[in-house]
């Protein structure tokens, strides 16, 4: 969004001192029914929250592996943002075995035992609810993560030209510089301008789904409709879908 912008959580940044109140992330599981739509402040107040428990409590500092086992899901961007604020690289399907720390899903907690660093799962149960129990070897970041402070400064600035992301196991590590461009690009090619608002059912494990489904809208001052699930429902009502949220682009997988 501007000029000086390196990181993603930079980009997350501009956009709260642009326009906090609009839209950022608006997040469909049609397989529960649920909604979730996030402000840019409130988005911001959980990248924070997050940020802190990743400095404070979890101890990560910059340059640290954190293999993130998650889905395309308005949690997960709230980890890929609270990483890009710390330092921390995301590793995104990176192997827990090879990590400092994992973030798992529920369907993701036996190979994330294989980290033998901290570990934290994340039910990805409607509301952010917490386990009804937690499990065995991890930290439940619902539990965790609202008495986190709501402001959050690194211990150290985050350099820009440090490797961030990595999407799949073995891929390459990208810098904040090359995030922020990439995204960018992205932004310009999807023909996104402020305002926009991208409807993404891609699945977060490759570049594609990542940019669409978070880092090109910020990079664009728009926002995203996150679905998860979507082929649940008929073109019928993906076209109501894309008239109520006011949709203006979308990024779907091929059908079949």
């Amino acid at each position: 969004m501007n000029a000086t912008d390196h990181t993603p959580a930079d980009l997350l940044r501009s956009a709260l001192a642009a326009d906090p109140a609009r839209p950022l992330v608006t997040f469909y599981d049609d397989a529960t029914g649920e909604r979730v739509e996030l402000s840019v402040a409130t988005f911001a107040n959980w990248v924070a929250k997050t940020a802190n428990l990743l400095q404070g409590d979890l101890a990560a500092e910059p340059g640290d592996r954190l293999a993130l086992l998650l889905p395309a899901h308005w949690q997960s961007a709230v980890w890929l943002l609270a990483c890009s604020s710390t330092g921390v690289v995301a590793e995104v399907g990176g192997d827990p075995a090879a990590a400092d720390l994992v973030v798992s899903g529920p369907e993701t907690l036996d190979a994330a035992r294989a980290c033998s660093g901290e570990r934290v799962a994340l039910s990805l149960r409607p509301l952010g609810a917490r386990f009804p129990q937690v499990p065995q070897g991890f930290i439940d970041y619902a539990v965790e993560v609202p008495a986190q402070g709501d402001r959050f400064a690194p211990f150290a600035p985050v350099d820009p030209s440090a490797p961030a992301l990595v999407v799949g196991a073995g891929g390459p590590a990208l810098s904040g510089t090359e995030v922020v461009e990439r995204a960018r690009a992205d932004a310009a090619r999807r023909g996104l301008e402020p305002g926009a608002r991208l409807l993404s059912s891609l699945p977060y494990d490759t570049w594609d789904g990542l940019s669409a489904g978070l880092l090109a809208p910020l990079a664009a001052g728009g926002s995203v409709v996150l679905c998860r699930n979507l082929d649940r429902l008929s073109p019928a009502e993906v076209d109501q879908r894309r008239a109520t949220e006011r949709v203006t682009a979308m990024a779907t997988a091929p059908a079949g």
